[in-house]
């Protein structure tokens, strides 16, 4: 494979990275070339001896949704960790799908069900004592406030199972790939 073969595929694999990591890491692998010729080898040796392109792109990936988000635990960071994840378990999908996906559904259903709990609860505090709500006044007051701490603390919880769940796949996205990094170097 030549170079701009290369890093041309190397661009499509890290396509949707910001775009001055993806330009920084291209750099990096134009002076790997810049190196290899300068030695006298050819760009199909350092092509080879730099590995698959599409593979690299991966794992440059999922290494740049890792650091994403160990330094920033925001919805997206999880997004794009747990994307980079599977884009680098491609090998595993077909058995990690069917476990990751059930999870993160039911996840989000508990989720949109918290939400629900929390609007439910505000409705009963405010509407409540001016209806005829059974109990009287207070019980509609301490029963909307009592749902809205229940669905605060529900999220909270299932906000630490979210995190526990994304740090979880992180280990396993590192354990995989130092498992199969060894096979991934003897080929060069």
């Amino acid at each position: 494979m030549k170079r701009n073969e290369f890093i041309k595929r190397l661009k499509a694999g890290l396509k949707g990275m910001p775009q001055d990591v993806a330009d920084e890491i291209v750099a990096d692998y134009e002076e790997h070339f810049e190196a290899g010729l300068a030695e006298g080898r050819s760009e199909e040796e350092v092509a080879a001896a730099l590995g698959n392109p599409g593979r690299l792109a991966r794992e440059l990936r999922f290494e740049a949704g890792f650091h994403n988000w160990k330094s920033e635990r925001t919805p997206s960071s999880a997004w794009s960790a747990i994307l980079a994840f599977m884009g680098l378990a491609t090998i595993d999908i077909l058995i990690l799908l069917p476990i990751v996906l059930p999870i993160i559904g039911v996840v989000f259903g508990l989720f949109v069900a918290t939400v629900a709990t929390f609007i439910c609860g505000g409705l009963i505090l405010i509407a409540g004592p001016f209806t005829a709500f059974p109990g009287g006044i207070l019980v509609a007051i301490l029963g909307g406030l009592g749902l809205m701490s229940a669905a605060v603390a529900a999220g909270a919880l299932l906000t630490l199972v979210s995190i526990w769940i994304i740090n979880a796949l992180m280990w396993f996205g590192r354990l995989h790939y130092r498992v199969i990094e060894p096979a991934i170097h003897s080929e060069d």
